[in-house]
């Protein structure tokens, strides 16, 4: 499955969003699949623990202020909160 969008780029762009609304965002990678993805990071481990903590930022940064909201699907939310009971809780932050 080709990564279209990774979870960085959603971030910058609800960020860019909220500093410039009126201003028009693109957001572009080099469109890869994801087991080549993971063999150039080179750790698979990591790399979940990177997608949960970018995804608690797109969920708790609009309640913040510092990004606008983006609406994830329910089984994106389930696979969340799974990997979290499944301890890749390196990435999340904190309060």
């Amino acid at each position: 499955m080709p990564l279209t969008c990774s979870l960085v780029e959603r971030r910058s762009f609800a960020t860019a969003r909220k500093l410039w609304p009126d201003a028009e965002i693109l957001c572009a990678s080099d469109p890869r699949e994801f087991a080549d993805y993971l063999r150039s990071i080179g750790d698979e481990m990591l790399v979940l623990d990177m997608l949960v903590g970018d995804l608690q930022r797109v969920i708790e940064y609009p309640k913040l202020g510092f990004a606008v909201e983006q609406e994830a699907p329910e089984d994106v939310h389930a696979a969340y909160e799974s990997l979290i009971r499944d301890g890749f809780t390196s990435r999340l932050i904190t309060s």
